[in-house]
């Protein structure tokens, strides 16, 4: 007897029949479980360093004449600009004022990696390791993936925009009324969906999650560039910066919108053409495709070694670059440090550091800033091994005759050498622009001097990750515990006025703040020794415990 199915068949969600945003709630809400400590981590650490910010402004500058002291400035110093902010509203400079032109061009940039790094961890890291594909063999439609992704990071995005604005409105604080904080905070929100939408694009060109974070990482580089070339002059470029539109909308000041809305529209074109070229590739592949390589390896490339380096290659030029450009765009600024001998600010701000001169007590101040700085890419390429591991990479090379330690300890080396390398990039940077704009060659040597006393503290940060990686792997988040803390440090120790002890716990702290203080050997060693401790620790416990795969 025949049976007659009545029954439709179900939809599979697949680009070739089905309904291609199948399993878009189901995605959204795996993403939201896997970044349930992530997400609130990155929202409350922004809203609570910007709200902390704008209720000390009021202890900082107390006074009118206090604020209107620092407006000049702008006025003074063309340069002044391009490291903060277009410069609205300096004929009555007010705290709100204050927050617009100087805080908010920084910390948006933060909101702009917070975005890109959530979004290519769900789009096309997961295309890499392999877990998209297995997902798109279920209903999961062919959109649903970008989709939630968007969702999921869209609304992060407008969820911090809106406790930035309730947050900075609920402090009370003279000039902070409502109508500048919902300005305020939509251009958090909108920097952050304009970069959201960048992601996604790269996303699409490049085969790797790696090449898709750094390309938009590339492009908040060119963005701050060019708010910084128009704040120094008549403003034209800043406007082709999705961080020149967030400080175009003068909150606090003469609240414009349409900035904002010109940043939706811009991301809402960037969310289409990624949607487009979505389709116009394979699952796991990027339209970019990449260049072959030569038909014989080199001899280095078949030393562990050379491989190691051959991974970070790339990072490690692109970071000496960007550090040089930085270094030499601080470094313009040394001739004219001496003309502001009478701001109150710039003492307060110098006032732990000491020096014979406040030229020597600011270069003291940027060396180390920079010196924290290089230390990011010491982090990263030390947690190199980690994702090597975590992506089932590491268990076929340790298959050879490899041992694990020396696998380890070869990106260990990379990641202390080319700590050190950045930081001599930087200091060239900085050196030779400073040598330059003051007349004085041997300002170089100097601040090369004291730029590299900075080593130890960079190589025990990076012991640290070591430490974290071979002794507790699912806790490799700690490995930035250490360098948010010293930049913690750094910017509001001496603010703050922080017991000596407090300070001490920063490994920075405790480096010469050399041209202002004479050179210290002893600190040094010490810091070197504990940063050997921490990489063997690291060595011995990956040693003895079990290789996780994916």
């Amino acid at each position: 007897m025949t049976t007659v199915a009545t029954r439709a068949p179900a939809e599979t969600g697949r680009a070739d029949g089905g309904n291609a945003m199948s399993g878009t709630g189901t995605m959204l809400r795996f993403i939201l479980r896997r970044d349930r400590i992530r997400l609130p981590v990155w929202i409350g650490v922004l809203t609570l360093a910007q709200v902390y910010y704008a209720a000390l402004y009021p202890t900082v500058y107390a006074t009118r004449a206090d604020r209107m002291n620092q407006a000049q400035l702008y006025e003074d110093n063309p340069a002044f600009g391009a490291m903060t902010g277009p410069g609205h509203g300096l004929d009555d400079y007010t705290y709100g004022a204050m927050q617009s032109n100087e805080l908010l061009g920084f910390m948006v940039v933060f909101v702009a990696l917070m975005s890109v790094l959530l979004f290519v961890r769900h789009t096309r890291a997961e295309e890499e390791t392999g877990r998209a594909e297995l997902l798109r063999g279920t209903v999961l439609g062919r959109h649903a993936p970008l989709t939630a992704a968007l969702l999921a990071v869209g609304g992060a995005n407008i969820l911090l925009g809106l406790l930035v604005a309730v947050g900075m409105a609920s402090l009370g604080v003279e000039s902070i009324d409502w109508t500048g904080s919902f300005a305020y905070g939509g251009a958090y929100a909108a920097v952050g969906l304009v970069f959201t939408g960048v992601a996604a694009v790269t996303t699409q060109v490049t085969e790797y999650g790696r090449a898709a974070a750094g390309t938009a990482g590339a492009l908040i580089g060119v963005a701050y560039v060019l708010r910084a070339g128009g704040d120094m002059g008549d403003g034209t470029l800043s406007w082709f910066s999705p961080i020149g539109w967030a400080q175009g909308t003068r909150a606090y000041v003469d609240e414009r919108w349409w900035p904002l809305g010109l940043a939706l529209v811009v991301a809402a074109a960037l969310v289409v053409a990624a949607f487009v070229l979505s389709t116009r590739r394979d699952l796991g592949a990027g339209l970019r495709q990449p260049r072959p390589g030569p038909a014989t390896a080199s001899a280095s490339l078949g030393t562990p070694q050379g491989f190691a380096l051959r991974l970070q290659r790339g990072g490690l030029i692109w970071w000496a670059v960007a550090m040089f450009a930085a270094g030499a765009m601080y470094g313009s600024f040394v001739d004219i440090m001496e003309d502001y001998s009478d701001n109150e600010m710039i003492q307060n701000l110098l006032e732990d550091v000491g020096g014979t001169s406040l030229t020597e007590s600011w270069l003291s101040t940027v060396v180390s800033l920079l010196a924290i700085v290089c230390t990011v890419f010491a982090i990263l390429a030390a947690l190199r091994p980690r994702r090597e591991e975590t992506s089932g990479r590491a268990e076929s090379v340790l298959a050879t005759p490899l041992s694990r330690t020396r696998w380890v300890a070869t990106h260990v080396v990379v990641a202390m050498a080319g700590g050190l390398g950045l930081l001599l990039a930087t200091g060239a940077g900085l050196g030779l622009t400073a040598a330059a704009s003051t007349g004085d060659a041997g300002m170089l040597w100097d601040i090369l001097g004291a730029i590299l006393a900075y080593a130890p503290a960079l190589w025990l940060t990076a012991g640290l990750t070591v430490a974290v990686f071979g002794l507790v792997p699912r806790a490799i988040g700690l490995a930035w515990a250490l360098l948010v803390y010293a930049v913690f440090i750094t910017y509001f120790g001496g603010i703050l006025d922080l017991p000596g002890w407090v300070r001490d716990l920063s490994p920075y702290n405790h480096i010469p703040l050399m041209p202002a203080d004479d050179f210290s050997a002893a600190p040094l060693l010490v810091l070197t020794v504990l940063a050997g401790a921490l990489i063997a620790a690291g060595l011995v416990g990956f040693r003895r415990r079990d290789v996780e795969g994916n």
